[in-house]
């Protein structure tokens, strides 16, 4: 759709699903980019995440294709603690159904995390107010300013299900001499980028220690650089390639000017009478066991001394539920995380449910929305007198793309183009702005170029057996010898036998029902490009090439028992 221009169109199907697309389409720790079938001809994958970006950033008017809100309510109340991502999720979900939302958050703002510890040179706040807006435009009662202090106050509101989504807003702290006595240049790095969000601090020292190896980590750092911070540097435990931070992450740090000192370990804090002079290290080296467990150990080196001003300390988050009564009838385990169905995210109170960061711990946004989308599910079923185990899978479907004997209705050509790179404005101007966006997006043209990168992975390669005469045209045009024609075997020695043997046991091999000779057709999707050439040169049409489309389970009627009526009006 992006390759077509439809924008809007490519923004709706992508709101379906991941209900945020201009956020993550500049934010998204992007994890479905290493099972892009673009690696197995070259090293990067289709930019999705930025291609996300792009559909924000050129659709049209959206309002009117977001669901309707009924007017008459169907009677069930849902309170959300958090305003972050995973309870705007099911407020998204919910609201459509007829359920009263209430959404409670201490900030007086929508967002969570996404608004307090995402920087606005990564992500505008109109970017951010927008796509909130769609969701609080839904009628939902907000109830910002006010935070929940206490589960059974919440319970005894008469609720008829409460979600928790308050994120992990405790960044763990250091524990080393002096950090005590230099309390005052010593910040948590989550609450110095909320206090940096919501405008309370405006300028840091010029020396800055970031420590930590993660996105945290790297957004303090490049805060840091924008506040005034002339000599900034992050300093982490782990090796490089170890470090938690994405890696396009570190690399905008370092293009930024901030170098990355690894195997380092924080011994102690200097300072003057309380006054912040710096921080020791101890050097360390990483050495694996037989089993592969890394053990940080001292290398002997000489201790070393970096001078600061200023200590920003990333190196964690955690989980923080202090208004949570333990007597309130939800378990915590030893990790002080809730004890949860891990399908249906239903705490050992069968009416509290959590989702994202509050669930199992810091990950990211789009396993916050996620999380919510199943929540939203559970809490429809449990609201209707159902069993929330009993859920359907996906919707799934396969329609063939055939539209003549070599002609598909699809692009199915092989594109050389390596990977674009995003362009981003000037360091001279984006350092002296903690507001300006680094980035500029794609335009229109390096969005299509980007686009046409995409092999088709949804366009499956679906094989007919009955209709197979064995001639093997398919093996001779396939340009990456992952059809084979052979007898059937154990998997192991299947996988060595084929044109090109199978090494990645991790992928599954396609293995057809036994042919007329008493053969059978494999094929190694892990090495398939879904180029078409096969399904154009079989002279029987045993070869087809169908889209697959899967459709994620969302709350709703659908979800529910038939013999049930929607109480929807």
């Amino acid at each position: 759709m992006i390759a077509a221009g439809r924008y809007s169109d490519a923004y709706m199907v992508n709101w379906d699903s991941n209900v945020f697309p201009g956020i993550l389409g500049r934010t998204c720790d992007r994890p479905c980019e290493p099972a892009c079938r673009r690696v197995r001809v070259e090293k990067e994958p289709v930019a999705i995440c930025r291609l996300k970006r792009v559909a924000a950033d050129y659709k049209d008017d959206i309002q009117d294709r977001l669901p309707k809100i009924p007017k008459r309510k169907n009677g069930k109340r849902i309170a959300l603690v958090g305003a972050g991502p995973a309870s705007l999720a099911v407020a998204r979900d919910l609201a459509p159904l007829g359920y009263h939302i209430v959404v409670y958050d201490r900030d007086s703002h929508a967002g969570g995390m996404m608004r307090t510890q995402i920087p606005k040179f990564r992500l505008p706040e109109t970017v951010l107010d927008e796509e909130v807006g769609y969701i609080l435009g839904m009628g939902l009662e907000t109830r910002f300013g006010q935070g929940v202090d206490s589960m059974k106050a919440l319970l005894a509101e008469g609720y008829d299900a409460i979600f928790v989504g308050c994120g992990a807003p405790r960044g763990r702290d250091l524990d080393v001499p002096g950090r005590k006595e230099a309390a005052a240049h010593i910040h948590i790095g989550i609450d110095w980028l909320a206090s940096v969000s919501f405008g309370h601090v405006t300028s840091i020292g010029k020396r800055v220690l970031v420590l930590g190896g993660g996105n945290t980590a790297m957004d303090c750092c490049r805060s840091a650089r924008r506040l005034g911070g002339e000599d900034v540097k992050v300093v982490v435990r782990s090796g490089f390639e170890e470090m938690k931070a994405s890696p396009w992450e570190k690399e905008d740090a370092m293009h930024e000017g901030i170098p990355i000192f690894n195997f380092m370990v924080p011994k102690a804090v200097t300072h003057d009478n309380g006054r912040l002079t710096g921080m020791v290290f101890e050097k360390v080296k990483a050495v694996y066991d037989e089993r592969g467990r890394r053990d940080l150990v001292p290398t002997g080196e000489p201790d070393v001394h970096m001078k600061c001003d200023e200590v920003l300390v990333a190196v964690g988050q955690q989980n923080a539920f202090p208004w949570i009564e333990r007597d309130a009838g939800i378990e915590f385990d030893q990790w002080g995380l809730p004890r949860l169905d891990a399908t249906t995210l239903q705490s050992t109170v069968p009416k509290v449910f959590f989702g994202g960061d509050a669930a199992f711990g810091p990950k990211n946004i789009i396993w916050a929305v996620a999380h919510a989308h199943e929540a939203a599910v559970s809490i429809d079923k449990f609201c209707n007198g159902e069993n929330v185990r009993e859920r359907p899978a996906p919707k799934t479907l396969l329609t063939s793309q055939k539209m003549g004997i070599h002609e598909w209705s699809y692009d199915n050509q092989v594109s050389l183009d390596k990977r674009y790179r995003v362009p981003t404005k000037d360091n001279k101007i984006v350092l002296k702005d903690i507001k300006v966006e680094v980035e500029l997006g794609y335009d229109p043209k390096l969005a299509l170029a980007e686009a046409e990168r995409c092999l088709n992975c949804d366009v499956q390669t679906v094989f007919t057996s009955k209709l197979c005469i064995e001639c093997d045209a398919c093996v001779d045009i396939c340009p990456m010898d992952c059809i084979t024609f052979t007898t059937n075997g154990d998997e192991g020695d299947l996988r060595a036998r084929l044109n090109a043997p199978a090494k990645n046991t991790k992928q599954d091999l396609y293995v057809s029902d036994s042919l007329k000779t008493g053969r059978v057709m494999v094929k190694d999707e892990d090495v398939c490009l879904h180029c078409s050439l096969c399904a154009e040169r079989c002279p029987t049409g045993a070869w087809d090439m169908q889209k697959f489309l899967i459709e994620v389970t969302h709350a709703g009627p659908g979800c529910r028992s038939r013999s049930k009526e929607s109480t929807i009006s």
